[in-house]
C-alpha cells in the first residue's frame, strides 16, 4: 500500500485511530537519506488539478476499504463498521461529482444494524472513541491550568540531589561527619584534604573500577551522550540537573563506569563559576571515590571558587601545595586550562592571596611553527618581492560587506524570493493567503503550548536521574524552535518525508544553532583588522598568507565544540517532528466542505516501502497541500550557513576555526557523531596542516558574482515549462498523470477486476509517481539554485569550503556553487577581472571549443581554428540564444557555451581585445587524472603515454583506446565463432566503455562496471537488447584485460593497495595514512551497530558505520583504499597548484581535477599544475606509505605475532616495483590538463 494518502484524522477518523507507535510497528530506516524539499507550487491548470485530487481520492478510498475490512475481521460492531463504509460513501462523492450515490449495504446488514443499535453503545471500539475523547478534552483542561500557574524554574530543582551518594563507606562516614560538624570545619578544609588524599585508591570499589579511564576523546556511546547532556545544562543554566544526574550516574557503580574525568570537572566548573563551594566540594568527593586524581581543570575550578568567595589563604596554599605534589604547574593553570577573562581574574585573585608576588605568565606566544614538507618549503619562505593577490574592493566596502553577513549569521536564517512564476492575485488566492495566517497564528499557540508540556514531561524524567531531552529543549528560546518549526512545515513537500530524515534535519538544526559566539564587537576589531591585507586601497607591513595575518593579530581559538551523538540528534528531532505533529491542525472543512468542523491534523504518519525496507513517513494532509499551492507564497527560508557568504571569510587556524563569522564549522566534513577524523587533526602538529589550512583559505576568498544574462534565459524557461534537455526541470504539472480509461486508479476498488490487473494497476501507478517525485526533487534543486542567484545577482559573495576526510575539497554552501552541473556553473563567474592581455581571446575560444566536446583529439592550433570557422554561430548564439540558430545547445555543456559565446562576443568586438577586462573562468581539466596518479606512481611509460604525461602533438584519448583494444579481442572472439563477440560487431565505442574505464581507477567492480555498459547498450537504439545482458558481461571483462594489458603498473599497484588494506582490516584495526601534505587520513568504515529509539509516532532504528568501538568492514576498507589513497594525492596536487597560484598572484579554484583561472592567467596556472605535479610524484609516496604502515600497525610488541600482522608485514615490505618514465617529460606535456 505504498504511495497511499492515508492521513491520522484523515476522513473524519480522528485521533482515536492514529497509528501507535508500538514496538511490534517498527520500521526499520536503514542510513539517511531523501530530498529536502522546501516549497511546493504547480503551474497547473484547474483540470489537471482535479485529476489529481482524483488520484488522491482513489488512494484514499483503498486505504479506508482496507481498514473497513480489517474492522470486520476483529470482529467489530455492524454499526462501527457503517460508520467508516460511510465515510467512504463521502470520500468517493467528489470523485463522481456527486453522481454517484453512496454504496447500499445488504438487506441483512441492515436489519443486524438495527437490532444491534444498543450492541454498538457497549462495543469496545465505541467505547474506546468516547474514551479517548474524554482523555483529550481531561489533557486539554490539565494543560490550561498548568500553563496559567507557571510555576517557576525553580520549584522543581529544590526535588534534586545535591548531596554525593557515595560508594566507599569511609568516604560516605568521613562526608557524614563533616556534614554535621559544619560549623568547626569549613568546606574549605574539607576540600584540602580531599585534595591531598585525591590521588590515592581508598576504595575496594573504584580499585575494581576499569583501569583505562582514557580521555574524552575515547568517549563512546552512553559516556559520549553524558558529555553532551552535562554541557547542554551549563550552556541553558540547569547547573542543579547536572549535578542531580552527576549523583545518580556515581551512586550506581555499572553506571559510574561511565563517568570521565571530564563530566566530573565540567559540573565543577559550573559550580565554580557560581562561587558554590559546597557543591563543588561534593563533586570532589565523588571524584575521589571514584579513584580519579584531579588535573589542572580540576584545581581551576577550586581556585576559581576560592577567589569568588574571597576566603583565607591558608586554604589555597595547601590547595596549591598539594597541586604542585601532584606534578602539576602553577603556570599551566593560565597557559592550559581555557578560561574567560573573568574566570582568570578570579582565580589569579585567588593566588595572589597564597602568593602576593605571582605574576602570570603572558599569553604563551607560540613559537614560528614551520611547516617542514619539502613540498611547501617555497611557499612558507619569506620573500619580500612576493605579491599575494588583493580584492577589488575597498576597506570601506569590505566592512559594510562584514556587517551584512554579520546580520545574516546573528538571524540564523535568510529568506529570498522564489523565482516560480507569481500568480495573479485573485480572490481565490487571496482567501487561501488570509486562511494560512489564520492557520499558522492559532498553530504557533498549540506549539508553544505542546514544547512546554514536552518540557515538562522531560524535566520530570531528568528529575529522576535519567538522561532526558530536557536541556537540548532549552538550548533554543521556544520562540526560535516555533519559527523553525513552522518552516519545516512550509518546506515538506507532497509526497512527505521520511520521519528519520526530518528528526536528523531538525536535531542538526538544533546543534548548529546552539552557540552563536558573543564576542561580536571583538570580532568586529579583529576583522577590519584582517581586512586590511585583502581591501584594494590598504597596505600591510610585510606580504604573508591570510592565516598568517589571521594569527598575528593574536586572535584566540574558536572553543572545540564536542559533537552530539547521533542518537540524541535524532532523538532530539523526533522529539520536536511529534511536536509538530500534535500541534499542527486545521479544521476539517478546509478537506471536506460539507464535514463539521471539527480539527484534524495537518501531518499524518504513514508506512511505506523503500528498497526491502519499511519507513515511516511524514506526509502533509492533501488539503494542506493544496491551500499552499492556492496560496501560492513565494519566499524560501535557508539556514545561514546554506547559502554563500557576503564578505570574505575567516581563514582557516585549525580545524574547528574557520569560514563563517559566527557559526561552527568543521574543516572536515564527516557524519554526525563520528569524531575519528577530528580526533586525528587535533592530535596532528599544527604546523603539519599548514597547508590544507592555507589551501582551504584560498579557495574561499575568491570572490565571485552571478552572470545575469545567461540567469535572465534560464529563468524564462523555468517559468515556462523547463528545458529538459538543457537541465531546466519541467515543473510538477508536466509530471506523468495518473492512467485514465480501464487502468484508472480508482478502478482498483471495483469488485470485477481481477488481482492481476489490480498489481499491473499499482506497477504503472508506482512507475509514474516514481517519476514525479524525481521531477519534483529536480525541480526543488533547481528552485533554490535560481532563487538564490537572483537574491545574489547584483552582489558579491564568496563561497567557505572545507573538505572530506580524503582531503577533497567542497564548498560549505550546497544550493549554490561551482560544483554543480553545466547550469550551476555557467550562472558563475569571477566578481574581480583580469585584462585578456596577449593571449586571453585565444584561451577563450579553445575552452568554448572544449565545451562542445567536438575536437577531443585536435591540436590547440586545430581547435582555435575551428572556433575562428564557428565565429558566425558563436556572435549568432550570443546575440540570439533563443530565437537565433541556437548552435550552443548542441554542444556537451550548453550552458557554459553559451556563457562563453557571449564571453568571445564581447572580446572580439571590444576596441582592443587584449585590454578587454574578462571575469569569465577558464577551466584546464585533467586527462583522466585517477590514471595519471597511477601511471606517475608506477612510473608506467605505457600508462603515461595513454593519459597525456608524455609530449605528443596529438592529444591521447585513453578512452578510445580502450575501445580500440576492446574491438581486437571482439575481433578475435567473433572468428571463433562466440556470437555474443558477433553481436556487438559495429557496437563498441568510446562512449560504451568511457564510464567503466573512468571509474576502475576509483575501484569500480565488474558488477557495478557490467552495469555502466548495460546502461549505454540500452541506449543503443540500434543493439538487439535480447543481447544485453550477455553482451555487458562480455564488455566489462574485455576492458578489465585490456587495462590491464595497457596499465599493467597500475593493476599491481592497485592490488597491493586492496590487500594491504584487507590485512589491516583482519588486525582489527581501519585504515590510516599521510597525505604528501601532512593531512591525517582515517577510513571511516566499521561494522555496523544498529540504533533504536522507541516511542512516540513509531520507533526509530538506523545503521552507523562510524562507530569506532565496532570492528573495521574488511569489504570497505580493501574496496575503498586505492580510490581513496589515490583521490588524496589529486587534492595533494590541486592544493599545492592553488598556493603557487595565490604566491603569483593569480584567482584560482578547482572542481577536483578540473582548475579554474582567468583566460589572461591559463599559461602561468598550466606551468604550475606541471611543476607540481612532478613536485608531488618525486617524492617516494609508495615507500612513504609502507613506512608509515608499518609504524602504525606492526610496530606493537603485544600483536607482533599475529598471524595477520605477519602477512601484513610482508606485504608492507613488497612495494611494487617501478618502471623507467621519466617524471620530467610532464612539464612539456601540452595536453596533461587541457
Amino acid at each position: 500500500m505504498s504511495a497511499v494518502r492515508w492521513g491520522r484524522g484523515a476522513a473524519g477518523f480522528g485521533r482515536a485511530l492514529w497509528p501507535a507507535g508500538t514496538p511490534g510497528l517498527l520500521a526499520e530506516e536503514g542510513a539517511l537519506g531523501g530530498v529536502w524539499g522546501r516549497k511546493r507550487s504547480s503551474t497547473a491548470s484547474p483540470c489537471e488539478q482535479d485529476r489529481r485530487k482524483d488520484w488522491g481520492h482513489a488512494e484514499l478510498l483503498e486505504v479506508l476499504k482496507a481498514r473497513v475490512r480489517q474492522l470486520q475481521a476483529e470482529g467489530m460492531a455492524e454499526v462501527t463498521v457503517k460508520r467508516v463504509a460511510k465515510r467512504v460513501a463521502v470520500a468517493r462523492a467528489p470523485e463522481a461529482g456527486g453522481a454517484q450515490p453512496p454504496r447500499q449495504a445488504p438487506a441483512g446488514a441492515k436489519g443486524a444494524g438495527a437490532k444491534g443499535a444498543a450492541a454498538t453503545l457497549s462495543s469496545r471500539w465505541a467505547q474506546k472513541l468516547d474514551s479517548d475523547q474524554q482523555l483529550m478534552e481531561k489533557r486539554k483542561q490539565r494543560l490550561e491550568g498548568k500553563l496559567q500557574k507557571r510555576v517557576e524554574k525553580g520549584a522543581w530543582q529544590k526535588q534534586l540531589r545535591l548531596e554525593p551518594r557515595l560508594l566507599s563507606r569511609k568516604l560516605a562516614s568521613q562526608l557524614q561527619h563533616w556534614e554535621q560538624g559544619a560549623p568547626r570545619s569549613p568546606w574549605e578544609e574539607q576540600l584540602a584534604q580531599l585534595l591531598q588524599e585525591a590521588p590515592h585508591r581508598l576504595s575496594s570499589e573504584a580499585a575494581a573500577a576499569p583501569a583505562d579511564r582514557g580521555p574524552e576523546s575515547r568517549l563512546e556511546g552512553q559516556q559520549q551522550r553524558l558529555l553532551s547532556f552535562f554541557e547542554c545544562c551549563l550552556l541553558t543554566g540547569h547547573l542543579p540537573l547536572a549535578h542531580h544526574v552527576l549523583v545518580t550516574h556515581h551512586s550506581k557503580s555499572q553506571q559510574q563506569r561511565l563517568l570521565t574525568l571530564s563530566m566530573y570537572n565540567m559540573v565543577m566548573l559550573g559550580w565554580a563559576r557560581q562561587g558554590s563551594f559546597k557543591e563543588l566540594t561534593y563533586v570532589f568527593f565523588m571524584l575521589k571515590d571514584a579513584g580519579l586524581a584531579p588535573d589542572l581543570q580540576s584545581y581551576a575550578a577550586a581556585l576559581q571558587c576560592m577567589g569568588r568567595l574571597d576566603q583565607d589563604a591558608g586554604t589555597i596554599r595547601r590547595c596549591l601545595k598539594q597541586m604542585a605534589q601532584d606534578g602539576l604547574q602553577l603556570q599551566g593553570l593560565f597557559t592550559a586550562v581555557p578560561l574567560s577573562a573573568e574566570e582568570r581574574a578570579e582565580l589569579l585573585r585567588a593566588v595572589r592571596k597564597a602568593k602576593p608576588a605571582f605574576t602570570p605568565p603572558r599569553p604563551p606566544v607560540p613559537p614560528p611553527q614551520v611547516n617542514t614538507s619539502p613540498l611547501l618549503r617555497e611557499i612558507y619562505a619569506k620573500d619580500p618581492a612576493v605579491s599575494y593577490p588583493r580584492l577589488h574592493l575597498s576597506l570601506k566596502e569590505l566592512q559594510g560587506l562584514f556587517q551584512q553577513q554579520l546580520r545574516v549569521e546573528m538571524a540564523t536564517t535568510i529568506t529570498v524570493e522564489s523565482v516560480e512564476k507569481v500568480p495573479l492575485l485573485t480572490k481565490e488566492v487571496l482567501h487561501a493567503r488570509k486562511t494560512l495566517a489564520g492557520l499558522r497564528t492559532r498553530w504557533r499557540t498549540a506549539l508553544y503550548r505542546e514544547l512546554q508540556e514536552t518540557k515538562e514531561s522531560e524535566a520530570h524524567a531528568a528529575r529522576e536521574g535519567r538522561l532526558s531531552l530536557f536541556p537540548y529543549l532549552c538550548l533554543l528560546s521556544e520562540k526560535e524552535v516555533v519559527r523553525m518549526l513552522l518552516q519545516t512545515l512550509q518546506a515538506l513537500p507532497a509526497q512527505g518525508e521520511s520521519l528519520l530524515f526530518l528528526a536528523h534535519e531538525l536535531g542538526l538544526r538544533v546543534f548548529k544553532r546552539k552557540q552563536l559566539r558573543n564576542e561580536v564587537q571583538e570580532l568586529e576589531q579583529r576583522y577590519s583588522k584582517y581586512l586590511h591585507l585583502l581591501a584594494s586601497d590598504t597596505q600591510v607591513a610585510e606580504p604573508c598568507l591570510p592565516r598568517q595575518h589571521w594569527e598575528a593579530l593574536g586572535v584566540p581559538e574558536a572553543p572545540h565544540e564536542q559533537p552530539w551523538p547521533m542518537s540524541v540528534v535524532v532523538q532530539l528531532g523526533k522529539q520536536l517532528a511529534e511536536v509538530l505533529v500534535r500541534a499542527a491542525q486545521m479544521p476539517s472543512s478546509l478537506a471536506a466542505p460539507r464535514s463539521p468542523g471539527t480539527l484534524i491534523p495537518v501531518l499524518y504518519h504513514v508506512y511505506s516501502f523503500r528498497s526491502f525496507r519499511q519507513i515511516g513517513i511524514l506526509k502533509p494532509h492533501p488539503a494542506f497541500t493544496q491551500l499552499l499551492e492556492t496560496a501560492a507564497e513565494r519566499t524560501l527560508t535557508f539556514e545561514s550557513t546554506d547559502v554563500p557568504m557576503l564578505c570574505p571569510p575567516l581563514p582557516w587556524t585549525s580545524p574547528h576555526s574557520g569560514a563563517f563569522l559566527l557559526s561552527p564549522t568543521k574543516m572536515m566534513r564527516s557524519v554526525e557523531g563520528s569524531q575519528q577524523h577530528q580526533l586525528l587533526l587535533e592530535r596532528c602538529p599544527p604546523a603539519e596542516l599548514h597547508g590544507a589550512l592555507d589551501a582551504l583559505t584560498q579557495l574561499g576568498n575568491c570572490a565571485w558574482r552571478v552572470n545575469g544574462r545567461v540567469l535572465d534565459l534560464v529563468l524564462q524557461l523555468f517559468a515556462d515549462k523547463g528545458c529538459p534537455r538543457l537541465g531546466v526541470p519541467a515543473p510538477p504539472s508536466e509530471a506523468p498523470r495518473p492512467p485514465e480509461g480501464r487502468r484508472a486508479p480508482n478502478r482498483c476498488l471495483l469488485p470485477e477486476v481481477s488481482p492481476a490487473e489490480k498489481a499491473e494497476m499499482r506497477r504503472e501507478l508506482a512507475r509514474r509517481l516514481k517519476v514525479a517525485r524525481e521531477m519534483q526533487s529536480l525541480r526543488a534543486d533547481a528552485l533554490y539554485r535560481l532563487s538564490l542567484a537572483r537574491h545574489l545577482r547584483h552582489r558579491v559573495f564568496w563561497l567557505p569550503h572545507n573538505m572530506d576526510f580524503r582531503g577533497r575539497t567542497y564548498p560549505c554552501s550546497p544550493h549554490f556553487n561551482h560544483l554543480g552541473s553545466d547550469l550551476a556553473r555557467a550562472l558563475l563567474e569571477f566578481a574581480q577581472g583580469r585584462p585578456l592581455g596577449p593571449h586571453g581571446l585565444n584561451w577563450l575560444k579553445i575552452h568554448l571549443v572544449n565545451l562542445t566536446g567536438l575536437k577531443k583529439r585536435e591540436s590547440l592550433q586545430a581547435r582555435r581554428d575551428y572556433a575562428d570557422e564557428l565565429m558566425e554561430d558563436i556572435l549568432d548564439s550570443a546575440d540570439r540564444p533563443m530565437t537565433g540558430r541556437k548552435w550552443w545547445m548542441e554542444a556537451d555543456e550548453p550552458w557554459q557555451a553559451l556563457a562563453c559565446c557571449m564571453e568571445v562576443a564581447r572580446a572580439v568586438r571590444a576596441p582592443d581585445p587584449a585590454a578587454y577586462v574578462s571575469h569569465f573562468p577558464v577551466h584546464q581539466d585533467g586527462s583522466c587524472n585517477g590514471l595519471q596518479h597511477y601511471a606517475a606512481l608506477g612510473r608506467d611509460s605505457v600508462g603515461a603515454a595513454s593519459v597525456n604525461l608524455l609530449p605528443s602533438d596529438l592529444p591521447q584519448d585513453v578512452y578510445s583506446e580502450v575501445a580500440a583494444q576492446v574491438e581486437v579481442f571482439r575481433r578475435q572472439d567473433a572468428k571463433q565463432g562466440v556470437q555474443v563477440a558477433q553481436v556487438l560487431e559495429g557496437f563498441i565505442s568510446r562512449k560504451v566503455v568511457k564510464q567503466t574505464v573512468m571509474t576502475v581507477v576509483y575501484g569500480v567492480t565488474r558488477y557495478g562496471g557490467r552495469l555502466q555498459i548495460e546502461k549505454r547498450l540500452r541506449e543503443i537504439h540500434d543493439f538487439p537488447q535480447d543481447f544485453v545482458w550477455e553482451a555487458s558481461h562480455y564488455l566489462v571483462r574485455q576492458v578489465f584485460n585490456s587495462l590491464q594489458e595497457m596499465f599493467s603498473g597500475t593493476r599491481s599497484i592497485q592490488r597491493w593497495l586492496t590487500e594491504s588494506a584487507r590485512l589491516i582490516s583482519h588486525t582489527g584495526s581501519a585504515v590510516e595514512w599521510v597525505t604528501p601534505l601532512g593531512i591525517p587520513i582515517i577510513q571511516p568504515y566499521h561494522r555496523d551497530s544498529k540504533v533504536m529509539i522507541k516511542g512516540g509516532l513509531q520507533s526509530l532504528t538506523f545503521s552507523s558505520s562510524v562507530d569506532t568501538s565496532q570492528k573495521p568492514n574488511t569489504l570497505k576498507q580493501k574496496n575503498g583504499f586505492p580510490p581513496n589513497f589515490i583521490h588524496s594525492l589529486d587534492s595533494s596536487h590541486m592544493m599545492l597548484t592553488a598556493l603557487h597560484c595565490y604566491r603569483k598572484g593569480l584567482t584560482f579554484v578547482s572542481v577536483h581535477d578540473c582548475f579554474w583561472t582567468h583566460a589572461a592567467d591559463v599559461a602561468v596556472m598550466n606551468q604550475v599544475c606541471r611543476e607540481q605535479f612532478v613536485r608531488l610524484h618525486s617524492q617516494p609516496i609508495l615507500h612513504n606509505l609502507s613506512r608509515f604502515l608499518i609504524e602504525r600497525f606492526c610496530s606493537d610488541p603485544r600483536t607482533s605475532k599475529s598471524i595477520w600482522v605477519s602477512r601484513l608485514m610482508d606485504t608492507l615490505l613488497s612495494v611494487p616495483k617501478t618502471g623507467t618514465f621519466n617524471l620530467e617529460q610532464v612539464k612539456h606535456s601540452t595536453y596533461f590538463f587541457s
